[in-house]
């Protein structure tokens, strides 16, 4: 068999800082590693990053995935713009197959490290192992259906094929060795055992000798009843008297057989595995370009599942334009399907409303999720004790358990944590924020430096509307972390060093983050000294710096350096504890001295306190209590401004939808009252031809009436003689030709049996009325005649036409 003698192995990440991929190391460490990290890593590291690394991680369903994803997360420094924006249009392609197919992207039943050991044996010359071939069957299974969803993802529409293509391109040529996956699985089974259908002539002939494994050995009680060979036991080995274990002479040729048997077996089952090995080494390249390749799309998966996870939004990343000194969009547009054109066009270089802190909502998080877990499973006890009837006692304390835990659980859906919003315009390059302790200052800092470096990486922001974020090529943060290891190097020095080592590497394109700013030294020294650094990085400094303090003459930069902007974090002075909200364009103010006076120390010290504070300082925090409350009441009045308008809006679609339904109503009662009065007319021209018909039939049987008693007069005047006949003869002509001779105004009218023409005159006998010809169609051979209101057709047979002749 060919074996190849270099050994083969991935290209895998290899491990993280200490910081990532160790468990937190000892103070001293701390301090140390603190001294001696360049400023980028110690910032990336007070930002607490590697945490968010280790939870993007936990999305990946692979443990190569998970490795890749946190060395990709941790080295989100040197990512440059546009591999940003590439994998921003990864991950968005992700989530999109997240959406049509979720099933298809679960990673989690492949054994990666079963596959890259399967891999190292082929290349380095070993034997391949029962459950490494399998593990490679699984890798190829899900590869193939892995190509036809995002096969059937992509034909939805366009825009979808374009954005899924740059991401699945490859994996969708690779190809997959159906004859290999049929002879590996006709080979081992299912758990990684070889098959008993490869070793069947081996089997049968096992099967053959098997009403012999009942003698294989025998317990005797002694060593006299059968001769036989003693074995090797721990009984003789005591002095035992009990007896001892023999193998009877005539099963010493059968264990010898079946020990055979088994080295039979063995030989033939690594005979399989081998030449499965054979037929493995040929697709060696393929399955390892199906290993990188997945384990690829593992990490893109594991940065959308963690978006979606979470709730984000899709950043619009852009890159600011240096020369002008103003922030403007990338040329090219953003794969975000929200509209970038409009956030772009606002004056904002920063714009994140609404913005969670990832690991504080990943805490509450999971601290719901637990709890919720906890009610369901003490609420399946206490049914599973009800129906078997087990300790009632323990069920009421189980039940109150429940309850505390519900209580729980209302409490954390009811603290949710508090987003931030930061929108900062175009011309400010330095935010001051001031405030309390406690307040949510520090929270608010790592918000943005998290959010920064989230959408550098290519990951969602944790916001709930569109996000506008610049590309910053360095985010540097002074920020204490947990006791601050700057002030557990206990010099002030320590400090200054940091922020000069900061502003030394600081560039146009970054992000410094700055928590008490100035603090450690003498108030009027650490005041001085921080208007000096705000001041140098708002001249030729980073892109954006923010920075807290407590230093009172920071705040008054704004009113005479354009650059410069205030904030402050706000502080329910009635329940004494902070809101966690921002206030744009206001200082924040001292409460320390109020605080003293709701918490009850001594009127006497807080007057001379505020005396020692002096006039000039009372005015000021009057006037930011002014301002605090102008403020305030603007928000309140936006807010029923825009509870306005909604009203507004509301009735206005309201009266849209009242119109239509009037216009509506109004049409169908037309329509009602059209279909009415054709009805009624229906029934009208029913009922008039009805009554027509009746009368021609009562007229026609009239007509025959009269002509019965003419006819029966006739006879009866015939039977009386000759002259009373020859008399009657004129009349009855007259009666029965009633139409040849009629006087009217003087005028007399003889019958003519002519054609009538279109005006003329006729006599109709059924009617044994006259009518006028309106209209004569001779190709039918009738003729359309009006009597009084009626107009009739009639046959050229049934009228008589008569014309006039003056009387003599």
């Amino acid at each position: 068999m060919l074996r190849l003698s270099a050994s083969f192995s991935l290209l895998y990440p290899p491990s993280l800082p200490p910081s990532v991929s160790h468990p937190r190391p000892r103070r001293l460490r701390a301090l140390v590693f603190a001294a001696s990290a360049s400023p980028s890593a110690r910032s990336l590291r007070l930002l607490e990053w590697g945490k968010v690394c280790r939870a993007v991680a936990s999305f990946a369903g692979t443990a190569h995935g998970r490795e890749a994803t946190k060395k990709q997360l941790w080295a989100v420094e040197n990512v440059s713009y546009d591999r940003s924006r590439k994998l921003l249009r990864e991950t968005e392609a992700a989530v999109r197959l997240l959406g049509s197919s979720g099933g298809a992207l679960d990673f989690s039943g492949l054994d990666t490290v079963a596959v890259e050991s399967a891999i190292n044996c082929v290349s380095g010359g070993s034997v391949i192992k029962g459950q490494e071939a399998m593990a490679v069957v699984s890798l190829m299974l899900f590869v193939e259906s892995l190509q036809v969803t995002i096969r059937a993802a992509m034909k939805q529409d366009e825009d979808s094929h374009n954005l899924l293509l740059p991401l699945t391109e490859t994996i969708l040529d690779a190809v997959v060795s159906k004859l290999l996956v049929k002879s590996i699985q006709d080979v081992i089974d299912d758990d990684g055992s070889v098959k008993d259908t490869a070793l069947c002539q081996l089997m049968d002939k096992l099967i053959r000798n098997a009403d012999n494994e009942a003698s294989l050995s025998v317990l005797f009680h002694s060593t006299h009843s059968l001769p036989g060979k003693l074995m090797c036991s721990e009984l003789q080995n005591c002095g035992s008297d009990a007896g001892s274990m023999i193998e009877p002479i005539v099963a010493v040729p059968l264990n010898d057989e079946l020990q055979g048997a088994r080295a039979l077996v063995v030989r033939a089952e690594l005979e399989a595995l081998s030449k499965l090995t054979d037929k493995i080494l040929l697709e060696l390249d393929n399955i390892q370009i199906l290993m990188q390749e997945t384990v690829t799309l593992d990490k893109v998966t594991a940065r959308a599942r963690y978006s979606v996870a979470y709730d984000g939004t899709l950043p619009d990343l852009y890159l600011p334009n240096i020369e002008h000194g103003i922030a403007n969009a990338a040329k090219d547009e953003p794969a975000s399907t929200t509209s970038s054109a409009q956030l772009t066009k606002r004056p904002w270089k920063l714009f994140i409303p609404n913005a969670y802190h990832p690991l504080l909502l990943q805490q509450h998080q999971e601290n719901l999720r637990r709890t919720k877990k906890d009610v369901a499973s003490a609420t399946a006890e206490i049914r599973r004790r009800r129906i078997y009837g087990q300790d009632i006692a323990e069920e009421d304390q189980l039940a109150s358990e429940v309850d505390f835990m519900k209580i729980r659980v209302s409490e954390l859906e009811r603290n949710h944590p508090i987003p931030v919003d930061f929108m900062i315009a175009e011309e400010t390059t330095v935010l001051v924020i001031t405030g309390p302790n406690t307040g949510g200052k520090t929270i608010s800092l790592k918000t943005v430096g998290l959010a920064s470096l989230m959408a550098k990486i290519g990951l969602y922001i944790l916001a709930s509307e569109p996000v506008k974020i610049p590309w910053f090529d360095a985010v540097y943060a002074d920020i204490g972390d947990e006791q601050s290891l700057t002030q557990s190097l206990s010099t002030f020095s320590g400090h200054l060093k940091q922020i000069g080592a900061i502003r030394a590497q600081s560039t146009s394109q970054s992000l410094v983050l700055l928590d008490e700013v100035g603090a450690g030294t003498n108030p009027l020294e650490g005041a001085a000294l921080g208007m000096s650094l705000l001041e140098s990085f708002a001249e030729a400094g980073s892109f954006l710096t923010l920075a807290t303090t407590h230093h009172g003459e920071l705040k008054t930069l704004k009113y005479s350096n354009d650059s410069f902007e205030n904030a402050c974090v706000e502080f329910d002075e009635e329940n004494l504890k902070p809101t966690f909200r921002i206030l744009w364009g206001i200082p924040g103010r001292s409460n320390a001295i109020n605080i003293a006076e709701r918490l009850g120390l001594p009127l006497d010290i807080i007057e001379s306190a505020r005396q020692l504070l002096g006039t000039a300082g009372a005015e000021i925090n009057a006037l930011i209590m002014d301002m605090e409350k102008f403020k305030q009441e603007y928000h309140e009045q936006l807010q029923q401004a825009q509870h306005y308008l909604m009203q507004s809006k509301e009735l206005h679609n309201d009266l849209e939808v009242a119109q239509k339904s009037i216009v509506d109503h109004s049409t169908a009662q037309r329509k009602r009252k059209s279909r009415v009065v054709s009805e009624y007319a229906v029934m009208a021209r029913s009922i008039i031809h009805k009554k027509f018909q009746q009368y021609r039939e009562s007229a026609v049987a009239q007509r025959v009436l009269e002509e019965e008693k003419a006819a029966e007069k006739a006879k009866s005047e015939g039977a009386k003689g000759p002259e009373l006949s020859s008399t009657s003869a004129p009349k009855k002509t007259q009666n029965t030709n009633i139409s040849m001779v009629t006087e009217a105004n003087g005028k007399i009218i003889d019958e003519d049996g002519g054609i009538p023409e279109v005006g003329d005159l006729v006599y109709v006998p059924k009617l044994k009325n006259q009518a006028t010809v309106v209209k004569i169609d001779s190709s039918k051979n009738e003729v359309q005649v009006q009597a009084g209101m009626m107009k009739l057709k009639l046959k050229l047979k049934d009228v008589k036409v008569q014309k006039q002749r003056t009387s003599r």
